[in-house]
């Protein structure tokens, strides 16, 4: 009998390991395609096959996966965006062109320019900032006149707050605008700057399978400029009117979109006008989403998300209702990161369900003001919320974690 074989397009540094564990669970081969499969470490730690191949060059993937399927089958394809959500429009693709579930391309590369997004949303009535679309600075700092400062400045593609900047002043404006047209911002095309209304308030995040509403998560952020997530919550503290509220807006950004298919990440700021729709993100949420929300509710979004690109019957129902959350390490300053296998007691602390890191001891730092600045985090759950962070309180007290400046500072 054929083996079936799960293809995976690129991989994940925080979930791209729990693909390949659920995958074989369900008693599937996966398979990463990748342009540097050397560049995620799992894959040798789990001895997950694995083939060099251009991601970028759809008719490569398809030769490839023509290839597999002489000796595979080939029973779904799903990937994983890093840094280019572009990945998943490959992805549709190359289930449209095998025939396989998928989610629509076109649907997706319209999430993924976020000015378009935006436009989408703004004509279906959906709640979002005011925003304008510039391609130099003298359109930059007129747009920012017109909306007022403060601004945010965000690159019109990418993802995890990369060359996303909270502009207060016209000179943090000019600063950040060169940085981003300097060259030192790496874009894949010509330079597309979204100039942004800052939606104050606090924040949430609908995680969603299909139609289907499974979480929403409160978050909140290390501090301005940058927007480096230190802490996540699930459930939110809301009441079921808010709840609610958040729910119809989410599912009228999935129709609006024309996102039926597959996990969506709705991020959104709960201001003086209620809530405000930050962006849509056509993909599962990454680490520690997924434990988070099997902590919460018992739902292995992985191995149903699995289940749903191989046409198999898939199942949200929460299996109990918990306070699970997460606390990241971030670095207040640049230097040599250490810690004394301190992590170790923390682990021990019952209700922790997880301490990882992201470096190694005694590894430089230098803080890039986005998600790449996160060294570790800590998970815990309970029944309460008040339980549950006084555990993260406990768990953070006992994990001596230093951050010694450069000898030059």
């Amino acid at each position: 009998m054929t083996e079936r074989a799960l293809i995976l397009i690129e991989g994940h540094s925080g979930i791209g390991v729990l693909y390949v564990q659920a995958a074989r669970r369900l008693g599937l081969h996966p398979i990463t395609l990748s342009a540097d499969p050397a560049c995620y470490d799992y894959l040798a730690a789990q001895r997950s096959e694995a083939i060099r191949v251009d991601t970028d060059n759809l008719d490569s993937l398809i030769r490839e996966c023509s290839r597999l399927h002489a000796n595979y089958d080939i029973v779904g394809i799903t990937g994983f965006s890093g840094l280019d959500e572009s990945v998943y429009v490959t992805v549709g693709n190359l289930c449209r062109h095998f025939d396989l579930p998928g989610p629509n391309p076109a649907s997706i590369e319209r999430c993924y320019d976020k000015f378009t997004q935006r436009q989408i949303l703004a004509q279906a009535g959906v709640p979002v900032p005011a925003y304008r679309l510039a391609t130099n600075a003298m359109e930059v700092e007129s747009f920012a006149g017109e909306i007022g400062l403060p601004v945010l400045l965000k690159p019109a593609e990418g993802s995890g707050s990369v060359g996303v900047r909270l502009c207060r002043t016209t000179d943090e404006l000019a600063e950040h605008t060169t940085y981003l047209l300097s060259g030192k911002h790496i874009w894949r095309c010509s330079p597309r700057i979204l100039v942004e209304e800052f939606a104050q308030g606090p924040y949430f995040c609908v995680d969603i399978m299909g139609n289907e509403i499974i979480g929403i998560s409160a978050g909140d952020f290390g501090p301005p400029p940058h927007f480096v997530f230190r802490e996540f919550t699930y459930p939110a503290a809301l009441t079921e009117d808010d709840h609610n509220r958040i729910a119809d807006i989410s599912l009228s950004c999935l129709r609006a979109l024309g996102l039926a298919w597959g996990p969506t990440c709705i991020e959104f700021r709960w201001t003086t006008r209620g809530p405000i729709v930050i962006e849509v993100n056509p993909r599962l949420g990454g680490a520690p989403t997924p434990q988070l929300l099997q902590l919460a509710y018992g739902v292995d979004l992985i191995t149903e998300h699995i289940k749903l690109v191989i046409g198999e019957e898939w199942n949200l129902r929460r299996k109990h209702s918990r306070t699970a959350a997460a606390w990241f390490f971030i670095p207040d300053r640049d230097g040599i990161v250490d810690w004394n296998n301190t992590d170790s007691l923390a682990a021990a602390v019952q209700g922790v369900a997880d301490v990882k890191w992201y470096v190694a001891p005694k590894t430089p730092i230098i803080r890039k003001g986005d998600y790449r600045d996160w060294i570790g985090y800590v998970l815990a759950a309970s029944p309460t919320l008040a339980q549950t962070e006084a555990i993260l309180q406990h768990a953070f007290e006992l994990i001596d974690c230093t951050i010694t400046p450069f000898a030059d500072e």
